[in-house]
C-alpha cells in the first residue's frame, strides 16, 4: 500500500483530476450580468446545454466525419506497413541490422510539431522539391487542395507513428520461441510460409493493442492539421474536433463548449477503441 500510495496521488493528479474538471466545466457557462453586456460576466450552470449546442453544431459533425474517414483508411495503412516492416527485420535479410530499426524508429522520435513543419515545405507549391518533380514531367499537384489535404495529413501521421508501431510488432515476433520456425522450416515451410502462417497469428494481441492505440491517436490528430492550416486555405480552424475545442476556447471564449467538445471526442475514442477490441479480441 505504502508502495502504491505515492503512484496513486500521482495518477490522480495528473489524469483523474483533469478529466474530473473538464466534466464539471462542461456543466457551466459564462454569462453577462447585464442586459446590455455593459456589465460583468458569471458562471451559470448550464447542465446539458453546451453538449447540445457541440452536437447541433454542423461544423462539429464535419470534423468527426473527417475524423472517420482518416482512420477508415490510414489506420489500416499504417499497421500494414509496420507489419510488414516488422516482418521484414525479423526475417533472415533484416535480422540483426539495428540501423533498420532506427531508421524506421526514427520518424516518431521527432516532435509532433517539427515534423508538421518539415511536411509544410514539402507540401508547400512554392518550396517543395516534389511538386517541383512533378512539375517538370508535366504532372500538377496540390498536396493542400481541397480534396487532397487530408490525405496529406494521412500520409503524415503515417511516416511519424508507423516505426512505433513496427516496434510493437517485432517485439511480438521475437516472442516467438525460434523451435517453432525451426520446426516448421524441417517441415518443408519457407520463409513465406513461415511468415504468414506463424509468424502472423502471433502478432495477433501486438495489432490489437497497435490498433486500439492508432485509433485514440487518429480522434486527437491536432498537430498536423494545425500546422497546415497556416499554408492551406481548406484546413479551417475547426478542421477536426481537436481543432474545433481550441476555437471554443481561445477564439471565442467558450470554455465550457470547449469543455463539452473535449469530453464528447473522449466519449468518442473510447467507444471506437472498444468496439475495436471487442471485434479483434473475438475467438474464430
Amino acid at each position: 500500500m505504502y508502495l502504491v500510495g505515492p503512484f496513486m496521488i500521482l495518477y490522480a493528479i495528473i489524469y483523474v483530476a483533469p478529466i474530473v474538471y473538464s466534466v464539471g466545466q462542461s456543466l457551466f457557462t459564462l454569462r453577462s450580468t447585464s442586459s446590455l453586456g455593459f456589465g460583468g460576466v458569471k458562471t451559470v450552470f448550464v447542465g446539458f446545454e453546451n453538449y447540445l449546442t457541440v452536437l447541433q453544431s454542423g461544423t462539429f459533425w464535419a470534423s468527426m466525419l473527417r475524423i472517420v474517414v482518416l482512420g477508415l483508411v490510414q489506420v489500416p495503412a499504417m499497421l500494414i506497413l509496420a507489419v510488414a516492416l516488422a516482418l521484414l527485420i525479423d526475417s533472415k535479410v533484416g535480422r540483426g541490422n539495428r540501423a533498420f530499426r532506427l531508421f524506421y524508429f526514427l520518424p516518431y522520435a521527432i516532435p509532433g510539431v517539427i515534423a508538421g513543419i518539415l511536411w509544410s515545405y514539402l507540401y508547400g507549391p512554392n518550396l517543395s522539391p516534389i511538386v517541383e518533380g512533378f512539375a517538370d514531367l508535366g504532372i500538377t499537384v496540390d498536396f493542400l487542395g481541397r480534396d487532397v489535404v487530408l490525405w496529406s495529413i494521412a500520409n503524415m501521421i503515417t511516416w511519424s507513428w508507423a516505426g512505433y508501431n513496427m516496434l510493437i510488432a517485432l517485439s511480438a515476433l521475437q516472442s516467438v520461441p525460434r523451435e517453432i520456425y525451426e520446426a516448421a522450416k524441417i517441415d518443408g515451410a519457407n520463409e513465406w510460409q513461415v511468415a504468414l502462417q506463424i509468424k502472423l497469428p502471433h502478432l495477433r494481441p501486438a495489432l490489437i493493442l497497435s490498433g486500439t492505440l492508432s485509433i485514440i491517436g487518429t480522434v486527437q490528430t491536432f498537430n498536423e492539421p494545425k500546422v497546415l492550416s497556416v499554408i492551406s486555405p481548406f484546413v479551417t480552424s475547426e478542421y477536426v474536433p481537436t481543432m474545433a475545442a481550441l476555437q471554443a476556447a481561445f477564439g471565442r471564449n467558450d470554455f465550457g463548449v470547449a469543455a463539452s467538445t473535449s469530453v464528447l471526442i473522449a466519449l468518442f475514442a473510447g467507444v471506437l477503441s472498444a468496439i475495436y477490441y471487442r471485434v479483434t479480441s473475438r475467438q474464430t
